[in-house]
């Protein structure tokens, strides 16, 4: 048997949403006997390899965010929003009620605790900041969304274990079935 290829991604976000994909527990062994994780925040996956389902955890925030979610979507069969910032912009997206510049004078040049006086939002040693946090739908095509800030560990598991298993997931789904 050929196994899948998993890809977890985590874009303008707090990584809450991986927090919960690790809350799956032992049931990750049944994620692993039919699936490789080739790339992820947890594993160190530099390059993004052509995967089965590809797993992604906030929005895009950034000129860096912009290309990779391009590359994700080409690489991968099928693209999950996993969170509501991937979804909405959730708490990322607050920053659309600011200029980007009184942004970065608040968190740059008005905090007590940084000493970073002069940067700027085009300081090479930081990403490009996007005007507007954009959810991923905005830029791609998503095949399916897991909502939650964070998302359901339970809810998590039910969704990639079906596609894993080549079965379209239901809303509610995971209420239903009893795996062990």
């Amino acid at each position: 048997m050929n196994k899948k290829k998993i890809a977890t991604v985590w874009l303008g976000g707090c990584s809450g949403c991986h927090m919960s994909l690790l809350d799956i527990d032992e049931r990750i062994l049944d994620v692993a006997a039919l699936a490789d994780i080739v790339k992820s925040p947890v594993v160190d996956g530099k390059e993004m390899p052509e995967v089965d389902v590809a797993i992604v955890e906030g929005a895009i925030t950034s000129d860096e965010h912009y290309e990779e979610i391009l590359h994700i979507r080409k690489q991968a069969k099928i693209l999950i929003a996993l969170g509501d910032c991937a979804i909405h912009n959730n708490v990322t997206g607050l920053r659309n009620f600011f200029k980007l510049q009184e942004v970065f004078d608040t968190s740059y040049k008005e905090s007590p605790s940084n000493d970073a006086d002069g940067v700027m939002p085009d300081d090479p040693l930081l990403l490009k900041l996007n005007e507007k946090v954009i959810p991923l739908s905005e830029v791609v095509d998503v095949d399916f969304f897991i909502n939650g800030c964070p998302p359901d560990a339970d809810y998590i598991f039910y969704v990639i274990f079906e596609y894993l298993n080549e079965r379209i997931p239901q809303p509610g789904g995971h209420k239903k079935i009893q795996y062990g």
